[in-house]
């Protein structure tokens, strides 16, 4: 049986007040050594004010952060054991990259031996060994970024925060230094907090992501949770691509979505509830070998049709019901089925892929 690694930062009951603004209310959390949690969520839901009180470079209002066992919560930011890579890299423009990558060590007066050692180890290990001569100007966005986290684990910091990292980089170098800098926190096995509003890159590199909204967490999960079982409505509109169709109880284990019923499981207490949302995946959707008799199926009339490639995106649409529903089909189905807008195609969501949530306060 696994044992899961030992919480290395606590938080307590953090809350955060900018006059009569609540930013943070009553946040608790748990990190666990070694593990990379990000926190994901819209503009404004307060993730980097979390990220700022940690590095104590914001003051929480309210609550406690324990690191390693000990409190640091009114620790000045030079005081607290942390490396941090903002999304604008901050190198020292007029600095070399091996003085950049040096910067922290100089400053805890680390001998010139040790610290050229240091310096030349870290270059190699993210991929830059021979731009220590260089500056910043000379390197591109990508390679910047890297000599940022090499700077960020000089000291071999207990932890490390990476402020939207990724978010200055194109598309194409994003993708390939998400995997770099996993990999990296991976061998290094440094305790690492990710803030990000990219919910692929969330998915892609984190053991755990916190989804934040409006200053509170939703749900705390591993990647598949959070996408396969979302803990509120929030969370499964936010975190992929989704389908959330209002629905209405229709007794024990059944919902209306239009004028269809179909079978879920869920809450008795749901049953003659009309405020009901029905969430479900894209993927979810099938097509092939769906019959009038198969559990969940219904007749859907194909209103428009977006090819993305491996898979298209169908937009279709249930009878008695406004709200469009989305089906991926892959390339395959697409061509055995000659799918176009206008047609009208039956589909059925499997029982175990539909989770149901009360849209208000019961």
């Amino acid at each position: 049986m696994s044992v899961s690694p030992p919480d290395y930062l606590v938080l307590e009951h953090v809350r955060k007040e900018f006059g009569s603004f609540v930013a943070l209310g009553d946040v608790s959390l748990s990190v666990r050594a070694g593990e990379l949690l990000c926190f994901l969520g819209p503009s404004g839901c307060g993730k980097t004010t979390l990220l700022r009180i940690i590095a104590g470079l914001e003051t929480q209002s309210a609550g406690r952060i324990i690191q390693g066992g000990r409190d640091i919560s009114l620790l000045p930011p030079m005081k607290r054991d942390y490396g941090i890579v903002f999304q604008s890299y901050a190198l020292f423009p007029n600095l070399t990259i091996a003085q950049n990558v040096a910067y922290g060590l100089v400053n805890r007066r680390v001998p010139r031996a040790e610290r050229d050692r240091r310096v030349a180890e870290l270059l190699t290990l993210v991929g830059l060994p021979d731009s220590g001569p260089k500056y910043p100007a000379q390197l591109s966005g990508g390679q910047q970024q890297r000599i940022a986290i090499a700077r960020a684990i000089a000291t071999s910091p207990g932890l490390m925060l990476l402020d939207e990292p990724l978010s200055a980089l194109d598309a194409r170098v994003r993708v390939r230094l998400r995997g770099e800098i996993r990999s990296l926190q991976q061998r290094l096995a440094v305790t690492t907090i990710l803030v990000t509003h990219d919910q692929e890159e969330a998915l892609t590199m984190a053991d755990r992501i916190v989804v934040m909204n409006h200053g509170a967490i939703e749900q705390v999960g591993t990647p598949f949770e959070v996408y396969r079982n979302p803990a509120t409505p929030f969370v499964a509109d936010f975190v992929g691509k989704t389908n959330l169709l209002p629905a209405a109880g229709a007794g024990e284990g059944r919902v209306r979505i239009g004028d269809q019923r179909f079978a879920c499981e869920f809450d008795g207490a749901f049953a003659k509830r009309t405020d009901l949302k029905v969430f479900f995946r894209p993927e979810d959707v099938q097509v092939r070998g769906v019959g009038g008799e198969t559990p969940n199926s219904a007749a859907a009339v194909v209103q428009g049709l977006e090819f993305l490639g491996s898979y298209s995106r169908l937009t279709l649409r249930l009878n008695g019901i406004d709200q469009a529903l989305i089906a991926d089909l892959s390339v395959n189905d697409l061509a055995e089925f000659r799918v176009k807008p206008g047609d009208t195609l039956r589909v059925a969501v499997p029982v175990d892929r539909l989770r149901v949530f009360a849209a208000g306060p019961e």
